[in-house]
């Protein structure tokens, strides 16, 4: 597991933003495991600057999203298939039949979770996987306990979860109370992951994913037996850390 330490969020959103414009460049066909809420925001706002600018192109690129709502209909302001237009898929090439996302309308969510992970497998899987992590060590929406060998699945949110996610709603009663999220085991398949950290709020639980045991307690723990998991954090996100001295890779 590899540390990187930068400034501030907008150099995170920018290491993490030329760390996947050089994957796209280098491979063909790429597939990008995506990421919501506010730590990618900054991210996909740098890859849309690049697209003006570079013209990178997307057209041989598949995305697979983290999660969605359930309940949500994909044209809902606050569902991720409206937040990954908004943010990203509006503004560069990338074919919309090649954006893959869990539909928080499915009448049969189990045979929506059977299929989704046959999609991910028929795409050859992740090439690279944007994470953000929780304040309780969440990865995608599997909450403290799930289990390392999940696969994607209907999830209950934990209160802390949802309470964290109301600053996008009209309040916590308008907050779904459970969701579609990419198995662990499936997030561990991937060929490479990009865990991204920022601010105060998460100073703790990226120490607690340092130096605690691996345990389903603390989902994100799983990640320090996978072989080539980036961290790129702020100065703020490493200040335990740093005030502890921790050595880090």
């Amino acid at each position: 597991m590899k540390v990187v330490e930068v400034e501030n969020y907008d150099e995170m959103s920018k290491v993490a933003a030329k760390t996947i414009i050089e994957k796209i460049k280098q491979e063909q066909n790429v597939v990008l495991g995506l990421a919501t809420g506010g730590t990618p925001v900054g991210t996909y706002k740098q890859l849309v600057i690049d697209y003006k600018e570079h013209m990178t192109s997307y057209k041989n690129v598949h995305t697979v999203n983290l999660d969605e709502y359930i309940g949500l209909k994909e044209t809902d302001p606050t569902s991720y298939a409206y937040y990954m237009k908004e943010h990203l898929f509006n503004d560069i090439n990338i074919p919309i039949v090649n954006t893959h996302i869990p539909s928080g309308e499915a009448v049969d969510t189990g045979k929506e979770c059977e299929e989704y992970e046959t999609l991910i497998d028929s795409l050859g899987g992740v090439d690279l996987q944007l994470l953000g992590i929780g304040e309780n060590g969440h990865i995608g929406f599997n909450e403290p306990g799930t289990s390392f060998h999940s696969k994607t699945s209907v999830v209950k949110l934990s209160d802390t979860t949802r309470k964290a996610n109301s600053i996008y709603f009209n309040g916590l009663e308008e907050v779904p109370t459970h969701a579609i999220s990419m198995g662990i085991s499936t997030i561990l398949k991937s060929k490479q992951i990009l865990l991204l950290v920022s601010g105060k709020r998460k100073a703790e639980v990226l120490y607690r994913l340092l130096t605690e045991d691996i345990k389903e307690e603390l989902p994100a723990s799983i990640l320090r037996k996978h072989p080539n998991v980036t961290i790129v954090a702020d100065f703020e996100a490493l200040s335990i850390v740093n005030e502890k001295q921790l050595v880090l890779s």
